[in-house]
């Protein structure tokens, strides 16, 4: 690829990428979108974090589908999963989740040594 193509591509992706962020800002006032759609979109947070947090808990680091007891992962996220449902308190629950899966590891790691 020559010198010019790569400044054309990273010029048409400046543009493509500055006109759909800004197209809300330009004409956002005067599209309105329906109450059921404004409803839906509440929803993509939690389904895009669920997206991204879901698959590392129970796949192991080979890609391998990883259901067991000896997955600190899938532990630490059902523990959290239960604190939540308890608390009703996000930054909580994240700083639990963490420790317990860092407790999990330190457990596995000199249980392996051991």
């Amino acid at each position: 690829m020559a010198d010019w193509e790569i400044w054309l591509v990273i010029v048409v992706l400046v543009a493509a990428t500055a006109a759909t962020r800004s197209s809300f800002w330009l004409i956002g006032h005067r599209v309105t979108l329906p109450p059921r759609v404004q409803e839906i979109l509440r929803f993509a947070p939690p389904c895009a974090l669920a997206g991204i947090v879901g698959p590392d808990l129970v796949l192991n680091l080979r890609g391998e589908l990883d259901l067991n007891l000896s997955n600190p992962r899938l532990l630490a996220g059902v523990a959290a999963l239960g604190f939540y449902l308890l608390r009703r308190n996000m930054l909580q629950t994240i700083v639990f989740g963490m420790l317990v899966f860092t407790l999990l590891r330190v457990l596995y790691v000199f249980a392996a040594a051991g």
